[in-house]
Order: C-alpha cells, then structure tokens, then sequence
C-alpha cells in the first residue's frame, strides 16, 4: 500500500487551451496504476489507468489514433 500522494503534471506541449489532460505518472512504480483527471476540474474524479494501458495510450496518441476523435 501506498501513502505517496499524486504529482499532477501537464504535458508541456498544452497549449492551455482548456483541453488538457493531467497525469500523475510517479504512482505508476508503487500502485501499477497511472491517475488521469481533466485539468480543468482538478478536484473532480480521476481514471485509474494500468501502467500497460496508459502506455498503450500515449503511443495511440503519438501515431494520431485519437485525430478523428
């Protein structure tokens, strides 16, 4: 069990045009999980993606899979 506390991080090629996803990748080691929440709502709820899984989705977004969303 883990008692470390996210470290929110935003991509730093944002553009802060309000469409921003936050990451707090230093919770990937200890829980096997990364947490990703909407930076415009920093207090709402967070995705618990698997490490395997969030990996899978930045290379997803690195080819262009998501430009037609």
């Amino acid at each position: 069990m883990t008692t470390e506390s996210p470290r929110w991080y935003t991509s730093s090629y944002s553009n802060n045009g309000g469409d921003c996803v936050q990451v707090a990748t230093n919770l990937a080691a200890p829980t096997g999980v990364v947490p990703v929440r909407d930076s415009k709502n920093p207090g709402g709820p967070a995705l618990g993606l698997r490490t395997d899984v969030y990996a899978a989705f930045v290379t997803g977004i690195k080819v262009g899979g998501f430009d037609t969303v």
